[in-house]
């Protein structure tokens, strides 16, 4: 499978009333994009455009989403069996807009998996989105059944930053683009014998998929992930569009659609390929709930694992909590098959910093990589705007704030100030690898 992404460098974006990309600026029709994602969807009852650029003093919350603008040049849909008809991913020719991205936010109402960005100051240090042109999906929707519950699937905004991504990527079909990134993975069973003398390195991805009532997990292809079984897969499936994010976990945890469509760790593994070793790919697992359904996943993953030959793997999980028991017994059983592994993810230590990090411990667990403490509280100052509704901190069950605390009071102040744990920071620890973050040793 061959996949290359032309990448059209973003320096601004406007709005206005035409669609067009010169000298680096995207202009955004913002009137036709209104009506066209109304139009594909009546749930959605209002709806705004906003920009936010790096530096600006903007807090953005609640967000619910980020997606990279892309276009495929073959016609076929971004997001098979979300944004159109299920088809093949993961070889052909994109487009894709750099250096920005779609950021989906409720208007009113927020959700246990939403979170905040800053956009400058001292919270803009905790995320990525702080570093790059955020085209803010403003909406609210008629979705009343949800509305008051912490738990919300958030559909019809999540659907249409999905279609806004790919109305954006259509503007720069034809622009020609700046510099490309080209990823071929060969069949593993035709691979020259350079190749196959080097040691196999596969990744295991463990997307969101514990909500047994569906339409809040990650879906791959559109299908819900809650019904999925470990598969092997091309990581450039990956990059194309054949995952996307799920509206439950909390936010620091999660894998935006964005970080799965540049998954750093992912390409990090394709840059040593042929080189250092052989990479042989994904293995894509599930986080459910009951012990029996995580010790078959963990099973699968090791079989799948050693009929590809798998010398080293890479482990990591989308979320903390419960997720950790699959993601510790996951790497128990490749390391009792011989296989070794480098665990990636978050932790949850408390706000004091001293709590056990993970739900489940094990010996074998000797190289794991931390991209940050869940529980660690963070106090900011006001910003000058806020797109989208502070008050959601307080009032919806947000994964990291809260209404009330006899000590620390509620998270969003009336003067504008927040405080909250990283827990909140949108996609904050950034599992993916996209991380800012870095270990210290006292």
């Amino acid at each position: 499978m061959k996949l290359e992404i032309g990448n059209i460098h973003v320096k601004d974006v406007v709005l206005g009333s035409e669609n067009s990309f010169a000298d680096g600026v995207l202009t955004i029709d913002k009137e036709a994009a209104i009506s066209y994602l109304k139009g594909e969807d009546d749930h959605i009852t209002d709806l705004d455009i906003v920009i936010a650029h790096p530096g600006d003093d903007t807090r953005i919350v609640p967000v619910i989403e980020t997606i990279e603008p892309r276009v495929r040049m073959d016609g076929r849909t971004l997001f098979p069996g979300v944004t159109g008809d299920v088809v093949p991913a993961g070889d052909g020719e994109l487009k894709a807009l750099k250096d920005c991205c779609v950021t989906v936010v409720g208007k009113e109402w927020g959700s246990f998996g939403d979170g905040v960005i800053d956009m400058g100051g001292e919270g803009a240090k905790h995320t990525r989105w702080s570093e790059i042109i955020n085209i803010c999906l403003v909406g609210d929707t008629d979705e009343e059944f949800e509305r008051h519950e912490q738990q919300k699937c958030n559909h019809a905004l999540r659907w249409a930053g999905h279609r806004f991504a790919e109305w954006l990527g259509k503007i720069v079909k034809d622009v020609e683009a700046e510099d490309t990134e080209t990823y071929v993975f060969d069949p593993i069973l035709k691979r020259d014998a350079a190749r196959n003398e080097l040691p196999n390195v596969a990744i295991v991805l463990q997307p969101q998929s514990q909500m047994e009532a569906l339409g809040y997990n990650d879906l791959w292809y559109g299908w819900d992930m809650n019904k999925f079984l470990p598969t092997y897969v091309s990581p450039t499936e990956v990059f194309d569009g054949a995952i996307i994010s799920g509206s439950f976990m909390p936010a620091s945890s999660k894998w935006s659609t964005y970080e799965f469509q540049n998954f750093p760790l992912i390409k990090e593994l394709y840059k040593h390929d042929g080189v250092d070793y052989n990479f042989v790919g994904v293995i894509m697992s599930n986080l459910n709930v009951a012990l029996e359904q995580k010790e078959r996943s963990a099973i699968m993953v090791r079989d799948m694992a050693i009929n590809l030959g798998v010398d080293y793997a890479i482990v990591t999980e989308e979320g903390y909590g419960n997720p950790d028991t699959d993601y510790v017994r996951c790497q128990v059983v490749l390391e009792d098959a011989g296989i070794g592994v480098v665990g990636v993810s978050n932790e949850s230590d408390g706000r004091t910093g001293v709590g056990q990090p993970l739900v489940v411990l094990d010996e074998k667990l000797n190289a794991l990589v931390s991209t940050g403490n869940v529980g660690e509280l963070t106090e900011l100052p006001a910003c000058k705007t806020v797109i989208g509704n502070l008050e959601a901190m307080n009032r919806d069950g947000m994964s990291g704030s809260w209404g009330y605390d006899e000590v620390l009071g509620k998270s969003a102040r009336d003067d504008g100030s927040i405080i909250m744990e990283d827990n909140n920071w949108f996609c904050g620890d950034h599992i993916s690898g996209l991380s800012l973050k870095t270990m210290k040793e006292f």
